[in-house]
């Protein structure tokens, strides 16, 4: 008798003769890109280094296109939006200690948003590893300890023969619900050394799927059927798992409006009668949320943003669909479904019963007026009025990447995307600096639409050196610069706690100039002309960066009331 997993796929004669007759000449890097285009990869990121030079070197003998970044953190914020972008797992090419330890910010934000990067170090030579202290130069006692906190699996190579399958077990965990960073490393001589392994002629790239587990979904359909007041809460992995279409036939279905958390954006549509948008900073909507006597969250853990501070406190039945298992009622009790939020939708929309509702969209209506009410109190004009010109400035298929600034602030909850996977921020993780190399990493992955990046000045420093990139490569990013001469949102905090502010005014440099000198073309707009400028800078092939000097406000907070 003949069982499946004796199946052994038999080789074809190329790849027979392949085998017996490698090309001179490869190491042990070749190894890596060949293991990389086998699974399907046409993209890397990454900075060279000396350690890591044996990859390099294969680069050039292989079909991989390269995007070089000016520094590494840069480099695994442009492969975590090429992963969001493309659902691939992004190659992040890194070298030993310094230029590995650069990259844990971004594989911070990648891991907490679920982005597909594949981080692959060099190490210092096999002689040095196992905690001795040898003198190699960027010698760490245990590298990988620095990232098992941070990434979803850590893969050690020691031998040539571990390359081709610990590259491809780490290419299956960062695609494997729910997606994350992964970290490969391999010592220096490994990758020098010449090697007469055949060649890496293919890979297994498809990660195992998450199926909700049956019964779960059964009691969970009987829940939202019989519910009188139901809601869903709809987060990241609606997203990620090109779920939204799913979405919005059970919330048509159950009647159910849907509120979207900042990762979850465009996962709903925005202007849907049963769409309460992205107000969860506000009390309307924590109230609404709380009222629900059954309140379904999909692909979100609840975090903070999510559950206006932790200050939301559901009264009634929680359903709580997520694909990372240590999320499940992390912070509220809930029937717990472990399961890919696309597979789980499916389950639901097979189940379910058709509720009749017609009071739900005027509820909806009556949560949004409050929302606006209350905004419209506070004499917010200027920043409602920058957001809705880029909202008009952008084109609509154009995605957008936010830093920690003000404005983005504003978007998490009053942005349209235009539809899901348009609109992304470092708010997993929350550093500094995101924005302009991640939408260096989505303009490599899609080239047709422009991509704007939206900074305050504090965060454009961090990223300066990327302007060379995008020139070098002439990527269409569009990139606005909110200048408020410091960092802004910072200087409200300590201002409502303490009075007044330390550390947070910044001497920085005329932007435009600055740009210009990298021989990317700037404009210096105002709130009334920036939907012209902006729209001029994105329909202009090429880098371009667009300053507003402007000191934005936040809209109150109602999760301190």
């Amino acid at each position: 008798m003949t069982h499946d997993h004796d199946l052994v796929l038999r080789p074809t004669e190329a790849q027979i003769s392949a085998a017996l007759n490698p090309p001179a000449g490869r190491n042990g890097g070749d190894l890596v890109v060949e293991t990389l285009a086998g699974l399907g990869a046409t993209t890397v990121f990454g900075l060279p280094g000396q350690h890591a030079l044996g990859v390099f070197d294969a680069l050039r003998r292989s079909d991989l296109r390269y995007i070089g970044l000016r520094v590494e953190n840069n480099a695994g914020f442009a492969a975590d939006a090429y992963g969001r972008v493309t659902g691939e797992a992004a190659p992040l090419l890194l070298s030993t200690g310094p230029g590995a330890l650069t990259s844990l910010a971004a594989l911070q934000e990648a891991a907490a948003a679920s982005a597909p990067v594949l981080a692959i170090s060099s190490q210092i030579p096999t002689a040095g590893l196992g905690g001795g202290r040898h003198g190699y130069l960027h010698e760490l006692p245990d590298q990988a300890a620095s990232f098992r906190g941070v990434v979803k699996s850590v893969h050690t190579v020691r031998a040539q023969s571990q390359i081709p399958s610990a590259i491809e077990a780490a290419w299956k965990s960062a695609l494997t619900v729910p997606h994350g960073p992964v970290w490969v490393e391999i010592p220096q001589d490994v990758l020098l050394a010449e090697t007469a392994i055949p060649m890496v002629t293919g890979g297994d790239a498809f990660p195992d799927e998450l199926p909700p587990r049956p019964e779960l979904t059964a009691v969970a359909a009987d829940l939202l059927s019989r519910a009188a007041r139901p809601a869903i809460i709809a987060g990241g992995g609606v997203v990620r798992s090109d779920a939204s279409g799913k979405l919005r036939r059970l919330a048509e279905l159950l009647q159910a409006p849907v509120v979207t958390t900042p990762g979850g954006k465009g996962a709903f549509p925005w202007t849907h009668p049963l769409s309460l948008q992205s107000w969860l900073e506000d009390r309307h909507t924590t109230d609404f949320l709380e009222d629900a006597d059954v309140l379904l969250v999909i692909g979100s853990g609840l975090g903070e943003l999510s559950s206006n501070y932790h200050t939301f406190k559901p009264r009634g039945r929680v359903i709580q669909i997520e694909a990372d298992l240590g999320k499940l009622e992390a912070n509220h009790p809930a029937l717990g479904i472990h399961a890919d939020a696309r597979l789980a939708l499916q389950a639901l929309l097979e189940t379910v019963s058709k509720r009749e509702d017609g009071a739900a969209p005027e509820r909806v209506r009556s949560v949004l007026t409050k929302v606006a009410d209350r905004i419209a109190a506070q004499q917010l004009t200027l920043e409602q009025d920058v957001l809705a010109s880029v909202r008009r400035a952008l084109p609509a298929s154009s995605p957008s990447f936010w830093d920690m600034t003000i404005l983005a602030y504003w978007a998490w909850s009053a942005f349209d995307p235009k539809g899901p996977n348009r609109m992304h921020s470092a708010q997993g993780a929350g550093g500094l600096g995101y924005a302009f190399p991640a939408a260096l990493g989505a303009a490599v992955a899609d080239p047709t639409y422009p991509v704007l990046a939206v900074s305050g000045d504090g965060g454009a420093l961090y990223s300066i050196a990327e302007l060379a990139t995008a020139r070098q490569y002439d990527l269409n990013v569009t990139w606005l610069i909110v200048d408020d001469g410091g960092y802004g949102i910072l200087r409200e905090y300590m201002t409502e706690a303490f009075g007044e502010t330390t550390g947070t005014e910044l001497a920085r440099p005329d932007y435009v100039t600055l740009a210009e000198s990298f021989g990317v073309p700037g404009v210096r707009t105002s709130a009334e002309t920036l939907e012209t400028d902006l729209a001029k800078a994105l329909g202009e092939p090429g880098p371009s960066v667009v300053v507003l000097p402007a000191v934005l406000r936040m809209f109150a907070a109602t999760h301190l009331d």
